[in-house]
């Protein structure tokens, strides 16, 4: 009796532990980049419809998260909307599941349509301070940029060439509508977000206009076509081979049933 009391005892004490662990087979956590997680968001809504009991948890931080999270086993996926390092790729696997391009905004208001290399990088290092100094009115320039950890941030440093020490930025925002909720509001700002979240803050009347780079229109045609000079991946990664789950997931997120997910986004889906 006495040894069926003590067996009946450890079995209990195991099935306690069982929900838990189903739970947690179930839960699929996913961290990072700002650009990438309402998409995954999205995404993240079908595929728990499509497996009921299934939960997506879907949080922001930056790309840098995203690489720090997954590495270290803090998310099953990490968002990251930009190309692997090479130090990070000896460890990190990245799947793309979009492309996005990074483009200047200004205010609808501003009569300024286009900018050349050189000015760009005067106008972010201060040497041009005012919008006279390329070709604008009597205004002075709220330079926007962003924060360490953006992914936009690196994209532009390394286009222009710039290090981020030689910045001199009036304004420090964090995720994409940050920054445009900043350029709006100001007739003399200038930023840099994805064309994506610029494009659809456009269709929905937000006063912003995007600019051409290298004398290509920012546009999600331009990037499809590979014509714009700053185009990136937008990655889930994961710690070497995902999940079974997360292995399902990324699937599903490479797949055509959330084309019109990645379309609505103003993404362009990557060729396969």
């Amino acid at each position: 009796m006495k040894h069926t009391l003590t067996f009946l005892a450890t079995l209990l004490a195991v099935l306690a532990f069982l929900p838990a662990a189903h739970a947690a087979e179930d839960k699929l956590v996913l961290t990072g980049s700002s650009t990438v997680a309402p998409l995954a968001l999205e995404i993240g809504k079908r595929f728990e419809a499509a497996n009921p009991g299934v939960r997506v948890d879907v949080q922001t931080g930056g790309s840098s998260r995203g690489v720090a999270d997954a590495m270290n086993g803090l998310a099953d996926i990490g968002l990251v909307s930009r190309s692997l390092k090479p130090v990070e790729a000896k460890t990190l696997v990245a799947h793309t599941i979009a492309l996005d391009g990074v483009a200047l905004i200004v205010h609808a208001g501003n009569p300024v349509r286009q900018l050349d290399d050189a000015q760009i990088k005067a106008i972010y290092t201060g040497r041009i301070r005012d919008w006279r100094g390329a070709g604008g009115p009597d205004r002075p320039i709220t330079v926007v940029s962003k924060a360490e950890g953006r992914s936009t941030l690196e994209l532009f440093l390394h286009y222009t060439g710039l290090k981020n020490s030689q910045v001199r930025a009036q304004a420090v925002i964090g995720d994409n509508q940050q920054g445009i909720k900043t350029v709006a509001g100001n007739p003399g700002a200038i930023g840099y977000v994805s064309i994506g979240a610029a494009e659809y803050a456009v269709e929905h009347g937000i006063p912003i206009r995007l600019l051409p780079m290298a004398g290509v229109a920012a546009t999600t045609d331009a990037v499809q076509r590979g014509r714009f000079p700053l185009t990136r991946p937008l990655n889930l990664v994961t710690h070497g081979a995902p999940s079974p789950l997360a292995a399902r997931f990324i699937a599903f997120a490479q797949s055509p049933a959330v084309r019109d997910l990645i379309e609505a986004q103003y993404f362009v889906p990557p060729p396969r």
